[in-house]
């Protein structure tokens, strides 16, 4: 038996473990060893500690038959594009099972595609004083105006819809084909979009397409209910919701992006993020934030198995350090003003083509300066772009005490950030549609998050862009996560589990999440017992 030389006395937990590797290595291994080592290794992946209960087991056998059905369907849906798989997914009894399956919380949406685009499209561009305008590079642009809009650099013709759709004498033709400006979906994703450039540019076209809609002031409260009503029906009960700030005014000088849409995109986040009437009347963020509040809670008052909704609010990465400063200033203000609605802040925007986290440290450290708390919800890799100063945003974002990780698509490569992350309790968001529709990762089992659940990371699941991807609520996300990433290991603990993050790692008080668990609870016990 060869020697074994340590450094230091061993733990009984590290002694018995090598006694047992010694053992084994001598012949046979003992099959109730094995079967010891599988299941402490099990213990380890996320839902891996959760003690079903009697009837929980039930459902979870059942659950794991259906899983072995489905997990050799051929094609298996994960391993498709999204735009491809969903029509697989819809008719998986999984899924059907997901839908039903109380989720908690979504705390990965951003306000611009928080509601479906057929209720866009099939709604508000039905009303009255709606006019759009088709831009020279294959976009459109919407507004609501008393009057026909006077012609802009960027829009030279602006036409009432109504009358437009009229002409046209096919509705519903036309308004698939507005439909096209305001999602991402598409027959053949892979043709269309090549590459990360060019769905990136899709993308963030479609951006710019909507914010005229929903940024008019009666849409917007429309919206918002419209909003919480569809993360409602897929039994979603709490909302974080990534909402744009803007500046009066942004100077020539400051605007350092890669590209003419680049600045294009910064220009209509500026110009739409504040809420606009019929006759031009901009309102301030304070209006928003109270019409926000309101909402929310006249749906709660509506709906009172549900808990409610906050802002993350956030600005464009292509923003300057000082306008990021004055920002994150403003935050500090609205946080102190609407405590019970700004949960904290975030930058957003494409991490591969815009400046790291390190850039902005000066605006960053601001709220440490000042003495107060802001808490940060960073993007923080979404990228495949191992070792490039946006790889390191993982780290930094750490650094600057972010309460969660949104995306955290490179966090599985940077070891000590990924130790960092799971003794402060940092909770990835993932969004594993989203990964893959911007073209991160094209086959959901190969992604890296399989190595985070696998481990037990903290973690959340939610759907980052439902309008453009066409995911609304949270249960195609999480089919692709339970069925792609996490495999046949994945289980109802994995489930309960993941659905318990999400009201955990909230930006709730620990009142409410205590409230909100209990509720959660209530209705997982309900679910249970209909599934048997």
């Amino acid at each position: 038996m060869p020697v074994v030389r340590m450094a230091m006395a061993p733990s009984l937990h590290q002694a018995v473990t090598l006694l047992w590797f010694l053992t084994a290595a001598v012949g046979m291994p003992d099959p109730i060893k094995r079967d010891q080592l599988i299941a402490q290794e099990a213990s380890r992946q996320t839902g891996g500690k959760v003690a079903l209960t009697p009837v929980e087991r039930k459902l979870d056998a059942k659950l794991r038959q259906m899983k072995e059905r489905e997990m050799w369907a051929d094609p298996f849906p994960p391993a498709l594009h999204f735009f491809k798989a969903k029509p697989l997914i819809q008719r998986s009894s999984i899924f059907k099972l997901l839908q039903n399956m109380p989720k908690g919380a979504a705390l990965h949406i951003h306000s611009s595609s928080l509601v479906s685009v057929e209720w866009l499209v099939k709604n508000v561009t039905y009303r009255p004083h709606c006019y759009v305008c088709f831009t020279w590079d294959n976009s459109v642009r919407f507004v609501f105006s008393q009057r026909q809009p006077f012609p802009r650099w960027d829009c030279f013709y602006w036409q009432l819809l109504h009358t437009l759709r009229a002409k046209n004498g096919d509705p519903a033709s036309f308004d698939a084909s507005l439909m096209q400006h305001l999602t991402l979906i598409t027959e053949d994703p892979d043709g269309e979009y090549p590459n990360q450039d060019a769905v990136w540019e899709k993308f963030e076209k479609a951006f710019i397409a909507t914010a005229g809609l929903v940024s008019h002031a009666p849409v917007l409260r429309d919206y918002i209910f419209q909003g919480l009503q569809e993360l409602h029906q897929d039994n979603v009960m709490y909302l974080e919701l990534r909402s744009g700030l803007s500046r009066v005014c942004v100077s020539s000088s400051s605007s350092t992006c890669c590209s003419f849409l680049n600045l294009l995109y910064t220009f209509y986040f500026i110009l739409y993020c504040q809420a606009y009437e019929l006759d031009g009347t901009i309102h301030d963020k304070m209006w928003t934030l109270r019409t926000f509040q309101e909402v929310t809670n006249k749906f709660v008052k509506d709906h009172p198995d549900f808990l409610g909704a906050r802002l993350i609010l956030s600005v464009h990465r292509a923003w300057s350090a000082s306008e990021v400063k004055a920002a994150v200033k403003e935050a500090i203000e609205l946080q102190k003003e609407f405590p019970d609605v700004v949960a904290g802040f975030d930058l957003v925007g494409r991490e591969d083509s815009r400046r790291p986290l390190w850039y902005f440290r000066d605006a960053l450290s601001l709220p440490d300066q000042l003495g107060v708390t802001l808490p940060y919800f960073f993007h923080a890799g979404e990228t495949d772009e191992e070792g490039t100063e946006v790889d390191q945003n993982i780290l930094d974002a750490l650094l600057f005490n972010t309460s969660r990780i949104g995306h955290g698509y490179a966090l599985a490569r940077h070891p000590l950030a990924k130790e960092l992350s799971r003794k402060r309790n940092v909770a990835v968001e993932l969004c594993p549609i989203s990964n893959q529709v911007l073209k991160l990762i094209s086959d959901l089992r190969n992604h890296p998050a399989g190595v985070l659940m696998s481990e037990g990371h903290p973690m959340v699941i939610s759907s980052d862009d439902p309008s453009m991807f066409g995911n609304t609520g949270l249960a195609y996300d999480f089919f692709q996560a339970f069925m792609g990433i996490g495999g046949l290991k994945a289980n109802l603990g994995t489930l309960k589990e993941l659905a318990l993050n999400s009201i955990r790692y909230s930006s709730l008080p620990d009142h409410l999440k205590d409230a909100g668990q209990a509720m959660w609870q209530k209705k997982w016990d309900t679910f249970i017992s209909a599934h048997l």
